[in-house]
């Protein structure tokens, strides 16, 4: 069974997923499959260097490339010249170009020097045969405004674009533009061509799909995006997404956050932290607006060895159980969200089973090539997802306990909404084979899960 599902071709699938491709009308889907990449936030919080993200950009191109990852993307906190170790600090200092526009800072990122911008970086990350991405915050600097720099490639000034009322909630770095102005547009139009020209593939922007959400930035950004005639994909934070804003989302963006911030906690009950086990609710709902070119995406992977910083708690490996990140995994697969690991890459060179979770192309190929994703089974203990290959035969099957208590769950097919008969069965975490059977037993510990692709016989 394994031999004829690696046959599909599996590794050769995951090795060259193209960020876009042409449809028939010339028009082109950017991320017709979920993104894999990583983000520096959860291992380095707003003090990325330009060091830490060559190691990771290395790591990824020798360990993870041919498994399909392949985004590079820098958060938070690039431009500041000032770190103090404090997130979103108010006394924060940054690196504005003659234009207003937010540069990397050389404290950080010493290759920008001579305004080179992020180039020289993005150069190297492409060099290992990588997309490189970055992350801003919606609207316009202050610092900009203050100064009323000129907007680049039009008659306005930074004032001109400006809505002072509207800042974001939690972080004091910009205004807001207005949307009402044609330098708000102008403004960023000028933004995304200084990215464009840096080699930028992916643009994570904040403050925009909620807290609160930016309907009209969206647009604005994406119109922006187009115009440079550079393929950028759009991914939108924090969470949650309005779900009654989802085919406005998905016209402009290819992923957009669909929950506050995923930390290693299974469950909470606060807004933040997320846990994987609060977004089991969050994927059912959202899973029909999911397809090529729109994912909504359940965060970032916090696996391995987390030192967030400026983000959420004191340095450490990842607190979720073994189980817990089998769990997590398994249902970030198959609900084909997006992919962003979030540990640092480099210290998987002593940590196997961390790599273990990121290399397994049959639990991969759940995420990048299968369709139809649905919740057959959702209460407060137990959850079962249900999914098909793109290609070929057959089901994947996701079963979870999402008690604190050990389980058995047995499921007649009938039950997930599949024809009644014998299946085979394939363990795509152990590798190993069962049946044929005609009823789905499954021994869970607490927050455990499987995952299996099944074949009527």
């Amino acid at each position: 069974m394994l031999a004829a599902f690696l046959a599909l071709g599996v590794s050769s699938h995951l090795a060259t997923i193209s960020t876009a491709l042409a449809q028939k009308d010339g028009t082109t889907v950017l991320a017709r499959t979920p993104p894999m990449g990583w983000n520096s936030w959860d291992a380095y919080g707003e003090s990325v260097s330009e060091a830490d993200i060559r190691a990771n950009a290395q790591w990824m191109a020798q360990n993870l490339k041919s498994h399909g990852w392949e985004y590079i993307v820098v958060d938070m906190g690039w431009y500041i010249t000032n770190h103090t170790g404090e997130s979103n600090a108010k006394n924060s200092k940054y690196s504005l170009d003659e234009f207003g526009r937010f540069t990397p800072a050389t404290n950080s990122i010493p290759s920008a020097n001579s305004s080179a911008g992020f180039k020289p970086l993005a150069d190297y990350v492409h060099s290992l045969g990588l997309k490189f991405g970055i992350h801003i915050l919606r609207g316009i600097p202050k610092q900009a405004v203050d100064a009323n720099l000129p907007v680049e490639g039009s008659s306005f000034h930074a004032a001109d674009a400006a809505d002072r009322k509207d800042t974001c909630p939690w972080n004091p770095f910009n205004y807001g533009v207005d949307p009402a102005k044609p330098a708000g547009q102008a403004y960023y139009d000028s933004i995304a061509r200084l990215y464009a020209q840096w080699g930028v593939d992916f643009l994570k922007v904040d403050c925009i799909s909620s807290h609160p959400y930016k309907g009209e930035d969206i647009r604005m950004i994406r119109e922006a995006l187009d115009k440079t005639g550079r393929a950028i994909v759009l991914s939108l934070s924090p969470g949650p997404a309005p779900l009654d804003k989802a085919r406005e989302i998905a016209r402009y963006a290819q992923l957009w956050r669909i929950s506050d911030d995923v930390w290693d906690v299974w469950k909470t009950t606060e807004n933040f932290p997320q846990g994987p086990g609060n977004q089991f609710a969050r994927t059912a709902a959202w899973a029909v607006h999911s397809g090529p070119g729109h994912w909504p995406d359940a965060d970032m992977l916090p696996l391995g060895s987390l030192r967030p910083s400026a983000g959420w708690g004191e340095s450490r490996e990842t607190r979720l159980t073994k189980e817990e990140q089998r769990s997590l995994l398994t249902l970030w697969c198959i609900v084909r969200s997006p992919l962003i690991m979030g540990g640092n890459l480099t210290a998987l060179q002593t940590d196997p089973w961390t790599t273990s979770l990121l290399t397994n192309d049959e639990v991969l190929a759940v995420d990048q090539h299968s369709k139809d994703s649905r919740a057959a089974i959702q209460t407060e203990n137990s959850a079962v997802w249900v999914s098909r290959p793109a290609e070929g035969p057959g089901y994947y099957v996701a079963v979870f306990n999402l008690s604190d208590q050990p389980q058995t769950l047995q499921y007649h097919w009938t039950e997930l909404g599949l024809a009644a008969g014998r299946y085979k069965v394939h363990d795509l975490w152990e590798h190993q084979e069962a049946g044929p059977i005609a009823l789905l037993k499954v021994n869970l510990s607490p927050h455990a899960s499987t995952l299996y692709k099944i074949i009527p016989q």
